[in-house]
């Protein structure tokens, strides 16, 4: 069925904008600068803003949706807020001379659900609390667990991207995106078992933990043998865990488009609820297990919210890494010490500057500043990630703000 002409004016128009930015001399510049970085000859530290809180970021309607059709929809919510960071926090984006439209990949997952109560402070946030319920209590309950079963939805996928050309044809190519995945095994493994026992039963009970770590990275590898197999990887991709991923490492020779390998791209993977455990549980619960996943891919980036600055021995031994997060809870000297020239120093900063009752910008600069400093002192690639966005307080200059801070404190 043939799209609504008026959703289709309105997608082209803005498909239009998207392809004039992407054809300024900036975007390759910027592209030179993120491979620079990457391959650990930085120009100078990169920086990058992503997962906001768009419920409050309208301003003069510039998000507001002018089409019906849901599939139109997705495609509109996209290129609109593209076009609002590149207006209003560009930072060290880049705007790719193409649409990505997402195949319709279907059994990539290991059969579980989370079960969970919510606490809502804002009903048009999405981040919200979740108390999860333990529905892994016992080692018959591992068979809850399911190997996944990943194919492709040929005819949706195909009307996707019959629908994609005919509204972008003329203005943006049309690139059939495939699957990106990550190693997030313990944020799935909270869901489904619960934080509080899931950290008990790293003492209590290690060799159920050993069993539930064994079935869910088999599923994982499982997902991933699939994938490569039936040429739904996806291509080398433009961001990684929010960091820019351009690199002249990626993809490797023998790169067949049509059928991506592992080792053509980034992957990323983290264990944020091991904040707490020793280096040594850090090694035996987690890392013994992602390697299996890390060693098939080009390049990883490792960490989220965890600090990682006090696990650098063990860290520094995943295989193929280059990014390692450091969190807002890192000792920055410790952690720029320690990684050095050897990897990039992917910087969280605290996105509290922006929660708080009133904004102060030269709080924000000092925050930066330190970071710059301490990676300058030993010469460690830096790039500035400020994320998990979960509110400004509903006044959108803070965070335009915070991007020039943050585009003067590294020189841009």
């Amino acid at each position: 069925m043939s799209l609504p002409i008026q959703d289709k004016e309105v997608l082209q128009e803005l498909g239009e904008q998207v392809a004039e930015i992407a054809a300024l001399p900036v975007q390759q510049e910027k592209i030179r600068m993120w491979k620079a970085l990457n391959g650990l000859q930085p120009v100078r530290p990169m920086v990058m803003i992503d997962q906001v809180c768009w419920h409050e970021m309208d301003v003069d309607e510039e998000l507001v949706l002018r089409t019906e059709d849901p599939f139109c929809q997705g495609i509109e919510r996209q290129l609109r807020r593209k076009l609002y960071a590149w207006r209003h926090m560009p930072v060290d984006m880049v705007i790719d001379p193409w649409i990505d439209i997402p195949k319709q990949i279907n059994g990539a997952h290991l059969g579980m659900q989370a079960v969970e109560d919510r606490a809502v402070l804002d009903p048009s946030n999405d981040v919200v609390g979740h108390y999860y319920i333990d529905q892994l209590q016992t080692e018959a309950d591992l068979e809850k667990i399911r190997m996944p079963q990943v194919h492709l939805d040929q005819a949706g996928t195909a009307r996707a991207e019959e629908q994609a050309h005919e509204i972008f044809d003329d203005i943006l190519p049309v690139r059939m995106q495939g699957m990106i995945p990550n190693f997030a095994i313990w944020d799935r493994i909270v869901e489904w078992h619960g934080v509080e026992r899931s950290l008990l039963d790293l003492v209590d009970r290690p060799e159920f933990v050993h069993m539930l770590l064994t079935r869910v990275t088999d599923g994982y590898m499982t997902m991933l043998d699939q994938l490569e197999a039936e040429g739904l990887l996806g291509q080398p991709e433009s961001l990684v865990h929010c960091t820019g991923a351009y690199t002249d490492e990626l993809p490797t020779a023998g790169y067949d488009p049509a059928r991506p390998r592992a080792k053509d791209l980034w992957t990323s993977g983290m264990a944020q609820i091991f904040a707490s455990v020793s280096p040594k549980m850090h090694q035996t619960f987690e890392l013994d297990y992602a390697v299996r996943w890390y060693e098939r891919f080009g390049l990883v980036y490792y960490g989220c919210c965890e600090p990682l600055d006090n696990k650098l021995d063990i860290i520094r031994k995943i295989p193929n890494l280059r990014k390692i997060s450091m969190s807002p809870w890192v000792n920055v000297e410790k952690g720029a010490e320690r990684i050095a020239e050897d990897f990039v120093f992917s910087r969280k900063p605290s996105p509290a500057f922006l929660a708080v009752d009133t904004f102060n910008p030269d709080a924000v600069r000092e925050d930066l500043e330190e970071t710059r400093q301490a990676c300058a002192r030993h010469g460690t690639p830096l790039e500035l990630i400020l994320k998990d966005i979960s509110t400004v307080r509903y006044d959108p200059q803070r965070l335009w703000r915070w991007a020039d801070i943050a585009m003067e404190v590294v020189g841009a």
